[in-house]
């Protein structure tokens, strides 16, 4: 058996930390003290959100990998998103890493998302170093938030070795790390210094060919497919020939290496030669997938594959039919929608794409409606229009039960509501399993709820706690299916004819409910204009004007004031619409109308529904 030796010149560390914990700001301040940058050099803030997306929304949504160099030693930093539906990210990061920063806010302590991922992380067996943020804000509290930790990670069934993790306290802002709270702290030194002192550098076999496991892919337009990873045995030059090894073993392709990258800060440069430990970047491999084995063809032999948990939602996408489609998008054939999810499920793990048997649909399955959200998004941005319907649970069948996804959720709310949340939570099959009140006038409350339940529960939680209420869920597993949850109490105010929304007849819905189009805006049969009050849906004209009349009187010709209009947002509009409605998605609007758009023939079919039942009885 061969002895493993470690390469010293390198360490592979993520980050861990829920959503706005302060993990980018410190990222960047570490690139600005390691010398990465000149003295007078403009560099922007939070430089590992590249998309736009997580730059407008403040959160990571893909990992991504930098390097720093310090004391002679190369330090890749691996971003993991924050958010548990990005999990698949979180997975294919950890694999690249040697060791784990966990980063807690030093008021809210750790939170539901930094439990998945520090969970990974320690199923995984990395090191792990403690970083405890934001100490110098006023509501700080370094040493409960310590304890939490402690709980958190004993719960988490942590290793004895595990425990005993190094502690530092940071202000990432002001770019201060120490090891104790008295210290002063004046740069992030001391981060650096435990980094190379206490993570482990990566272990190889040197008597082993060259074996690199794909952790994620990239496309240069220049270079074609990229496959990037992390080097476990060997080297590899420029023009090797490598073999590419799927899950069962089998031979994919037999590729020369076109081109050799490493990260070298935010970029990437040309290197002759990759060493074990380093996390490369391959050009020459075309057909290359997450988790395949990239080799020597002398020597074949496949690392295992990166597990990434199941799929627990899904969504059908479909093409745009309203009378609208095609005026605004510059990719609507079922083809391009087709090749566009298609190629997403190249990228990520975590989503996985189903035909429907129907040419212009297609079933698309992720870890949650927001991931999926996220993917809306990005392609209504990049010009495709397309329409889809309200997010499903998958379930599953054990011993012939019908088991549904689980949702650990963790509610933080002023006192007052803790009524109101536990009522409406009950109603939706969810079960409290712990209370804390520590006498601030603000409570937390841990439920077990079915995710099917938290779908368009979101917008009604932040109205009944007025704004105030903060809401984590982390998938829980699976469990016993629990019955059916009320999606919506409210029907719909649906356009019976197509034209223009008039002031006149929108300030006559007005009492009807809630209005989602402003005067002036296009309406089509079949449109959702508004919520209804009511249980049940109604078809009503929006387009109607005020018959004239050669007759005048006082008070009658008085200017109409509608009351204001606020815009559905994506994320609000897919927790929205019912079973038989979807959301029309184009780069400019985001509309809501029925799956059918035509009112008679939904009246023929609820006839229809109706006498089914009555013959049924």
């Amino acid at each position: 058996m061969s002895i493993m030796e470690r390469n010293e010149n390198l360490r592979n560390i993520a980050i861990i930390a829920h959503v706005d914990h302060g993990k980018t700001t410190l990222v960047d301040a570490i690139f600005q003290q390691s010398g990465l940058f000149r003295a007078n050099q403009k560099v922007d803030e939070r430089l590992m959100d590249t998309m736009d997306l997580e730059r407008e929304r403040g959160i990571t949504i893909a990992a991504k990998n930098c390097s720093v160099l310090w004391k002679g030693v190369r330090i890749n930093i691996i971003d993991t998103p924050g958010h548990a539906d990005f999990g698949g990210e979180v997975e294919r990061a950890l694999s690249m890493a040697d060791g784990a920063i966990l980063l807690v806010d030093a008021s809210e302590g750790p939170l539901p998302q930094t439990r998945f991922v520090l969970k990974k992380a320690l199923e995984a067996g990395l090191k792990i170093l403690v970083i405890i943020n934001k100490i110098d804000r006023q509501d700080a509290r370094p040493e409960q938030v310590l304890d939490e930790i402690y709980d958190l990670m004993i719960d988490l069934d942590a290793t004895e070795e595990q425990l005993e993790f190094s502690l530092l306290y940071a202000v990432g802002r002001d770019g201060i790390a120490k090891k104790t709270l008295a210290e002063e702290g004046t740069n992030l030194h001391p981060l650096l210094d435990t980094i190379l002192k206490e993570i482990p550098s990566p272990s190889h076999d040197p008597s082993a060919p060259f074996q690199m496991l794909v952790s994620d892919l990239g496309y240069s337009d220049y270079m074609g497919r990229l496959a990037i990873g992390k080097v476990f045995n060997g080297t590899a030059r420029s023009r090797d020939r490598l073999i590419c090894m799927g899950g069962k073993e089998q031979n994919v392709s037999l590729k020369e290496v076109s081109k050799l990258q490493v990260y070298r800060g935010m970029t990437l440069v040309d290197v002759d030669e990759v060493q074990a430990g380093d996390i490369a970047v391959l050009a020459g491999i075309e057909d290359v997938k997450i988790g395949d084995t990239i080799c020597n063809w002398e020597a074949p032999r496949a690392l295992p594959r990166i597990s990434v948990d199941k799929p627990t939602v899904s969504m059908e996408f479909t093409v745009n039919d309203s009378p609208f489609g095609g005026t605004e998008g510059r990719y609507v054939q079922s083809s391009r929608i087709r090749a566009r999810l298609r190629k997403e499920t190249l990228l990520n793990v975590a989503v996985e794409v189903e035909e429907t048997g129907d040419r212009d649909s297609i079933l698309v399955k992720g870890r949650g409606e927001f991931q999926l959200a996220i993917l809306i998004e990005t392609m209504r941005r990049e010009g495709y229009e397309f329409c889809v319907g309200r997010p499903k649970v998958i379930y599953r069948y054990e011993n012939g039960r019908k088991m549904e996804p689980l949702e650990r959720l963790m509610v933080d709310c002023e006192e007052q509501f803790l009524g109101v949340v536990t009522e409406k939570l009950s109603l939706r099959k969810g079960k409290m399993t712990n209370l804390v009140n520590n006498g601030r006038g603000r409570v937390r409350i841990e439920f077990s709820v079915p995710t099917q339940a938290l779908i368009g529960y979101r917008d009604e939680f932040l109205t009944d706690t007025r704004g105030t209420g903060i809401m984590h869920s982390l998938f829980d597993g699976y469990g016993k299916y629990r019955g059916g949850c009320p999606s919506r109490f409210t029907g719909s105010i649906v356009s019976d004819r197509g034209g223009k929304a008039v002031p006149y007849a929108l300030f006559n819905l007005e009492p009807r409910g809630r209005l989602f189009v402003a005067p002036g805006d296009p309406v089509y049969e079949g449109m959702i204009v508004g919520e209804h009050n009511r249980g049940q849906d109604i078809d009503v004209n929006p387009a109607k004007e005020k018959k004239l009349s050669n007759m005048r009187a006082a008070g009658k010709d008085d200017n109409v004031i509608l009351s204001p209009m606020k815009p559905m947002t994506l994320e609000q509009a897919i927790n929205f619409i019912r079973e038989d409605e979807r959301v029309e998605i184009t780069p400019l609007s985001v509309r809501m109308r029925k799956g059918v758009l035509s009112g008679q023939k939904r009246h023929m079919m609820r006839s229809a529904q109706l006498k089914k039942e009555s013959l049924g009885r």
